[in-house]
């Protein structure tokens, strides 16, 4: 080799090296240059994901804006919205693409009108901020709609649907669109503004200064709303009513049972949508709509509903409308109950003609072969639904499923029953009602007359866990599965020979509801424990495993039991109602911490295929107070149409 070589190798090296610096560098400006359109892709996506959720919130105050400031741009954007009816749209970002310092963002919005809302999509145009950081979005109208420019604005029209009724369980309707007129005061028509409100007072029955307040705190043109009349009650009032200056009418169909009582905690109501429940909607309800708003009419809104008819245009000027967007009406669904208007009505007056107790009071009637629930009463109509949910100790009723369980040890209902005035467990003196004692008596006399002590002397029989399993076969405790809430019941084993002898009569820790009681009147009238059914369609989820049956021998002789209660004893006001033989158990319940404690006032019972439950809160005995309810409802249920 010539020595020429070496110089030729090295040149050749130094070129290599040269090569490989070059391309190092080139990598490492394409990495660079890959980093920086990384972070300006991850700007411009950030910025259009800002807008998209400020748009979302209908305020752009904060949103990345460029074209205007975020408070100009906030106004503009509340101007070509206005005509949509407060609903909220949904704004996801769906692509990015961005060349250089510019870029777009594809927006999809989605209005919730119609079962799929409304949707398309418009461009954003992007930029890249005065600080190279940040990018924004170059605020125009075709970013809200690719149709818009400004000064046009987009309206919703909705037409609301007709409201599916709630049927009863011969299919007819329970609550129906009624024909009503909501009368109201004009402010600025009347001049004597307290000379009005008391006569509409006297007239209407209503609080004078509750709507003086109010008037006066409206509006000169505004509606202030008196009361809404049903108008077969309107009619009569008209030629006093509408002669009155400053008054003004109203006219509407709403949903309404067949009386103002009927039903009424456990249907609820519907009417015009709080603002409460407009933000609680997600966009579904809007100012105006009639919503339920309490009890099945709230539980079943979205189908009682159905879906409005909307038309959304885009108003340019005064004239000219064009429209993006319509959906049909979908009327609302039914929702079919297994009430019945006949009983429900007579379980209604009934319990209103309550007496002797704080006003407060349930009565629960179910069908005896198919454990349908056939009228849930309440008072005060308008309040809480107690003859489903309350929890009350359950008193003497108790005794059914004590019987049941001393029943199963052999007892016999002509067998001894010891009956002092007292009686005294660890310390604990338990005794009867009023002090009464029936000595030495065979066992149904005991349990017609509700001997207190009786069953705490008996109780001795019975171990803890026999309380909760007798409860059980009577189907007390066991979960209702009907579409709307109940308290099925709580019996706890009892822990102490006191808990034991309290639990004995039903006190203790024994709570149950009306229902619930209906409930074992319909299992002891069977013979069997079936499932209660309220709502039938939507029909809700399935029943749970149903408990260990009762011994049906054992059920005939409680069922005979409590046809002596009504023969020859305490419910013996029963034994003349027209119709099949009355079979009942009273209770007085014992609560609070008083001395003397007081009591709630208990009947359940059956005739013939009606198993029934009555509560009166506060009332002074089974017997005195809940018993006369019973008496009113079986006589009205049995005397016909």
């Amino acid at each position: 080799m010539s020595s020429s070589g070496k110089p030729r190798r090295g040149r050749v090296l130094a070129l290599v090296a040269v090569l490989v610096v070059a391309l190092l560098a080139g990598l490492g400006f394409l990495q660079y240059r890959r980093v920086q359109d990384n972070r300006l892709d991850a700007a411009a996506e950030a910025a259009a994901r800002a807008f998209a959720a400020a748009a979302q919130k209908g305020d752009l105050t904060a949103a990345p804006v460029a074209d205007a400031a975020p408070a100009a741009a906030q106004e503009q954007y509340a101007a070509l919205v206005k005509g949509m009816r407060s609903a909220v749209p949904a704004v996801e970002v769906t692509a990015v693409r961005r060349t250089g310092r510019t870029g777009t963002a594809d927006l999809r919005w989605t209005w919730p009108f119609g079962p799929n809302g409304w949707t398309y999509v418009s461009s954003a145009p992007l930029a890249q901020g005065t600080d190279k950081q940040s990018w924004v979005v170059r605020w125009a109208a075709p970013v809200v709609h690719p149709a818009l420019a400004f000064g046009d604005v987009l309206t919703a029209t909705r037409t609301p649907a007709p409201r599916g009724e709630l049927l009863g369980g011969d299919g007819a309707a329970l609550v129906a669109n009624t024909s009503v007129v909501d009368v109201g005061i004009q402010p600025s028509r009347t001049k004597d503004p307290e000379g009005l409100t008391r006569a509409l007072a006297d007239l209407l029955d209503i609080e004078q200064p509750p709507l003086l307040q109010r008037l006066r705190a409206a509006a000169p043109d505004a509606f202030v709303p008196v009361i809404t009349l049903r108008r077969a009650d309107y009619e009569p009032l008209k030629a006093r009513l509408q002669p009155l200056p400053g008054t003004v009418f109203r006219e509407s169909m709403t949903p309404l049972a067949p009386s103002r009582a009927f039903a009424r905690a456990l249907i609820g109501t519907a009417g015009p949508a709080t603002a409460e429940l407009i933000e609680k909607s997600s966009g579904r309800l809007v100012a105006g709509d009639v919503t339920g708003l309490s009890g099945l009419q709230r539980t079943y809104d979205a189908r009682l509903a159905g879906t409005p008819a909307v038309r959304v245009e885009q108003v340019r000027g005064s004239k000219e409308r064009i429209e993006l967007f319509a959906v049909p009406a979908a009327p609302g669904s039914p929702v079919r109950l297994t009430l019945d208007a006949k009983v429900q009505q007579a379980a209604d007056q009934a319990l209103a003609g309550a007496a002797g107790g704080n006003g407060n009071g349930a009565l629960v009637v179910m069908d005896v072969p198919t454990g349908n629930v056939l009228a849930v009463a309440n008072t005060p109509i308008n309040g809480t639904d107690r003859a489903m949910t309350g929890r009350y100790p359950p008193g003497s009723t108790f005794k059914t499923a004590t019987t049941l369980g001393l029943l199963g040890t052999g007892l016999g209902p002509d067998d001894a029953a010891s009956c002092p005035p007292t009686l005294t467990v660890n310390g604990r003196s338990f005794r009867n009602f009023e002090g009464g004692s029936l000595g030495a008596v065979p066992f149904r006399t005991a349990f017609a007359q509700s001997c207190n002590t009786a069953f705490v002397g008996l109780s001795e029989r019975l171990d803890p866990p026999a309380f909760p399993a007798a409860a059980t076969r009577l189907g007390l405790g066991v979960p209702w599965q009907v579409g709307v809430d109940v308290f099925a019941g709580d019996v706890p084993v009892p822990t102490s020979e006191v808990e034991k002898a309290a639990t004995a009569i039903g006190q203790g820790k024994v709570l149950v509801s009306p229902a619930a009681l209906a409930q074992v009147a319909a299992t002891i009238a069977r013979g069997a424990y079936a499932a209660p059914h309220l709502v039938l369609d939507p029909a809700p989820a399935p029943a749970p495993a149903a408990p260990p049956q009762a011994d049906p021998t054992q059920l005939a002789a409680l069922r005979d039991l409590m046809r002596q209660v009504v023969l020859a004893g305490t419910a013996s006001a029963l034994a003349d109602v027209p119709g099949a033989p009355v079979h009942a158990k009273t209770g007085t319940a014992e609560f609070g911490t008083q001395s003397p404690p007081r009591t709630h006032a208990w009947t359940l019972g059956f005739q013939g295929e009606i198993a029934f439950a009555v509560l009166v809160e506060e009332g002074r005995s089974g017997g005195s107070v809940a018993v006369p309810v019973a008496e009113a409802f079986l006589r009205a249920v049995t005397a016909g149409p």
